[in-house]
Order: C-alpha cells, then sequence, then structure tokens
C-alpha cells in the first residue's frame, strides 16, 4: 500500500499544477496527448476498483484536462476503500510509475 501512495503522490506532484497547454502537449506514447495518458490510467484505476468491489467497469466520462490530477486522486482513494490485494496495488502503482515516465 506504501508503494501504491507513495506513487500516487509523485505523480500529483509533477502535474497537479500543470495547465492546458501542458496537458495538450503529446506524451511520450505516438500519437497520444499527456491528457489522453492520463485519462486511461484513472479509467485503468477505475477498473482496478471496480474489480477489487466486484462490480462491472464502467467508462470514466472525459472532462477537461484540468481536472485529470483531481480524478487521479479520487480514483485512487476509491481503489484503497475498496480493500483489494497487495497484487493489485502493485499492478496500480506500476501503471502510474509507467504513466508518469511516459509523460
Amino acid at each position: 500500500m506504501d508503494d501504491f501512495q507513495a506513487a500516487v503522490q509523485r505523480l500529483l506532484a509533477q502535474v497537479s499544477h500543470w495547465e492546458a497547454a501542458r496537458w495538450g502537449a503529446a506524451a511520450g506514447t505516438a500519437g497520444c496527448t499527456r491528457g489522453d495518458l492520463l485519462h486511461g490510467l484513472v479509467q485503468r484505476l477505475a477498473d482496478l476498483g471496480a474489480a477489487a468491489e466486484n462490480r462491472r467497469q464502467r467508462p470514466v466520462p472525459r472532462l477537461a484536462d484540468t481536472i485529470l490530477a483531481d480524478q487521479v486522486r479520487v480514483m485512487a482513494d476509491d481503489l484503497l476503500a475498496a480493500g483489494p490485494p497487495d497484487e493489485t496495488l502493485a499492478e496500480a502503482a506500476e501503471a502510474i510509475s509507467t504513466t508518469r515516465a511516459s509523460l
């Protein structure tokens, strides 16, 4: 759990102050903006939370890029509240680290 929370905090420290132009820039992934990349992470965290709660996955709405950090925070909190196994938190931490490296 500590690795997951640390990964979330590092990501939020990196992106929470970004403005729209920075979100619209190309990410390390071809054909993808930084906003697209982080929204994909938000969806991944939501999917992991749904699996931990044994409920169906639902798409996370794509809102303004400037609130993506808030969406990450909410999805991370929801995932922790679901009480997932350590393997799920490790998978989420890896997804966060991989996304962060591509920003």
